[in-house]
């Protein structure tokens, strides 16, 4: 397995996930990309480590794309440095892909609490979008940790941890670049359903995400994700099958 982490100067959150990753044994070839420079970053000596270090910040998915070229693993795993592995998430997610259909799958994601995030929802919609801002649902999946609960079949799901088969993330063409670091992973999920790989949620798989959101009213972000979901929904909308149940075909 490959695995794509990048940082942005936040060392001190790398450094903790590269610790946690030493503990497994599943990732053979550790890509890390400073997007920009990063002088604390601690390399771990017992993985295969490639050290990009971009002359000019990427957005998220040329970082990511750039790590994939040359893969030649059957699985490739994009991690963010804010994510803690507080047990070894890969025996269950690659149990997952022993269905040679999906092409996507990702662990439920906890806050520090212990509490479940929202990394798994369904594709957004101009009305599902209008609900929300009204306060009522929106979109997510709402998982609770289990480990007797069989992955789920999912619209989407968040960027933070990401396991993909390599065949999958090579016959959608990676990343879509044309988003700058907004719905990139919305994207990548709507093109592997219309392109027959599923996309699924292991609730028997947690990890937990030290989220790091100060920038979340910052205008310059605002208007990267307004201009990231005007993209989303002119290359999707209208076009977007549901995830569909793996045991009863129907509609989740």
């Amino acid at each position: 397995m490959r695995l794509s982490l990048v940082s942005h100067g936040q060392a001190s959150l790398a450094n903790h996930f590269l610790r946690d990753l030493e503990r497994t044994h599943e990732v053979t070839e550790l890509v890390v990309t400073e997007n920009v420079p990063d002088t604390g970053l601690a390399l771990p000596n017992s993985l295969s480590v490639r050290h990009l270090q971009n002359p000019s910040p990427l957005g998220f998915a040329g970082n990511h794309n750039q790590a994939f070229q040359g893969c030649d693993q059957s699985f490739f795993c994009v991690a963010n440095p804010d994510i803690r592995l507080l047990s070894n998430p890969f025996p269950g997610l690659l149990a997952a892909m022993q269905d040679p259909r999906v092409g996507l799958v990702a662990p439920l994601v906890l806050c520090p609490a212990g509490l479940p995030e929202d990394n798994a929802r369904r594709f957004p919609t101009p009305w599902n979008l209008g609900r929300k801002l009204l306060g009522g649902d929106d979109g997510r999946y709402h998982l609770q940790p289990s480990k007797t609960l069989a992955p789920q079949p999912v619209e989407w799901v968040a960027g933070m941890f990401l396991l993909f088969r390599s065949e999958a993330f090579r016959d959608v063409g990676g990343f879509d670049a044309k988003f700058h670091l907004y719905y990139e992973d919305v994207d990548i999920c709507a093109r592997l359903w219309k392109s027959g790989w599923k996309v699924m949620c292991d609730p028997g798989v947690t990890v937990v995400h030290e989220a790091q959101r100060a920038s979340r009213h910052n205008p310059r972000y605002m208007s990267w994700h307004a201009a990231s979901m005007a993209r989303y929904f002119l290359k999707h909308l209208g076009r977007l099958p549901a995830a569909r149940s793996t045991n009863t075909g129907q509609q989740i």
